[in-house]
């Protein structure tokens, strides 16, 4: 039989009515709320950051490949869709799929409204499932298998801006040589992704239309989009997609493309770390003056105990274990109220925000199994061995004294 760990359930035990009965229950709770707060700001944090991240992908793809080009402009230079790795790239493991794509600046102009865009072409091969959830009216673009689609999609943000409806007709103009011929489109689907800075510019239609006005034949595409499986993979596949596609070539991940809104993401982390930190400096202290407590009840037990003959060792294992059951059971109402509130937000949206100042209009919820346990884990191991130290008063106590203790 474990001696200590008897001894530690039996002073713990329900039975027994003792002062630090309160004290055990306070330290109970902060340990809960601690944990609590890190789990759900974690949960916010990752979720956020998946949730832009995705947005962002949405639109460029985890990988672009497109010819070497010094002018950085809304018009690559023409690539042949003849490519040996289009689209076999696909059967490499953890790539996805991968589309051509083609996008040409233009101007939007209406009665009394005139806005600067960009047209981005797409092909059959195109991917649909970012935007399906996407579109607040009308459906998406379907492209038929000879001639060139007039429908397009435009975001409910230049819809507002322009005044202009489901099934309205627009009128393009672009700059192609000495000329600005126009285009007259209509409005088959208007999506809403949050993201101001691809919503105000991105018009998504067919991509012969780009073809046609850069005087392209059927082969010629602006470049090809990669999607992945895991984000994750995102640097490990960009080195090899570069590899692959010839030095005439260029692949740029998703990173390399908007690196500004990457590390507005990776900030964020600064955030958690702080709460992180400080909540766990919280719990550890909240568990040292509870240790202390339950020393300071039992100093004529710590007299007794060593008059029997146990050692330091032992007596400190008795206090140690009291206080990781204590930090346990902390640690599971932690969880149990953080999964509750996690899901409810997860479900319901409970809490909203402006959309046009977080890119999102709910509080984001990422419930990721790795991070839940690293988080239980590292918090585990801190305020446990936060306590080892404090234990030490033990060995100065007197059996003695101890004894004589009241």
């Amino acid at each position: 039989m474990n001696t200590e760990l008897f001894i530690a359930k039996k002073i713990l035990s329900r039975s027994q009515a003792n002062f630090s009965r309160p004290i055990v229950k306070i330290a109970i709770v902060s340990i809960a709320l601690g944990l609590t707060v890190m789990f759900v700001s974690i949960a916010i944090l990752t979720g956020f950051q998946k949730q832009i991240r995705n947005k962002v992908i949405g639109f460029s793809a985890h990988i672009r490949i497109t010819k070497f080009d010094e002018n950085a402009s809304f018009e690559p230079q023409p690539v042949s869709i003849h490519q040996y790795f289009y689209p076999g790239l696909e059967k490499t493991k953890g790539i996805r799929h991968i589309q051509v794509f083609a996008s040409k600046a233009g101007i939007i102009k209406t009665t009394d409204q005139i806005e600067g865009v960009v047209l981005k072409g797409i092909g059959r091969d195109f991917d649909p499932s970012f935007f399906r959830d996407k579109i607040v009216e009308g459906h998406m673009i379907v492209l038929p298998d000879t001639g060139k689609m007039n429908d397009v999609m435009i975001s409910r943000n230049l819809a507002t801006l322009l005044n202009l409806k489901l099934n309205d007709y627009l009128r393009m103009y672009f700059i192609a040589g000495n000329s600005a011929p126009g285009r007259k489109f209509h409005i088959c689907g208007i999506y809403e992704t949050g993201l101001e800075e691809f919503d105000k510019i991105y018009v998504i239609g067919d991509i012969r239309h780009i073809q046609k006005l850069n005087n392209w034949d059927s082969t010629q595409v602006g470049g090809f989009e990669v999607f992945l499986d895991n984000f994750n993979d995102l640097d490990r596949l960009g080195k090899f997609v570069y590899k692959q596609i010839g030095y005439s070539l260029d692949a740029k991940t998703i990173r390399q493309q908007y690196p500004q809104i990457f590390d507005w993401l990776d900030l964020q982390n600064i955030n958690v770390l702080i709460i992180l930190v400080l909540m766990v400096m919280v719990s550890a202290i909240t568990m040292i003056s509870t240790l202390l407590i339950l020393i300071l009840e039992r100093t004529s037990m710590i007299g007794i105990l060593k008059a029997l003959g146990m050692n330091n060792t032992g007596i400190r294992k008795i206090f140690l274990y009291n206080s990781i059951y204590i930090i346990g059971i902390g640690m599971f109402w932690g969880n149990v109220v953080s999964f509750i509130l996690c899901l409810v937000q997860q479900k319901y949206g409970v809490i909203t925000l402006p959309q046009e100042s977080y890119y999102v209009s709910v509080v984001p919820i990422n419930l990721d199994a790795l991070n839940i346990l690293a988080l239980n884990v590292g918090t585990l191991l801190v305020c446990s061995l936060m306590l080892i130290l404090p234990s030490f008063i033990i060995t100065k106590v007197s059996p003695i004294k101890a004894i004589r203790f009241d």
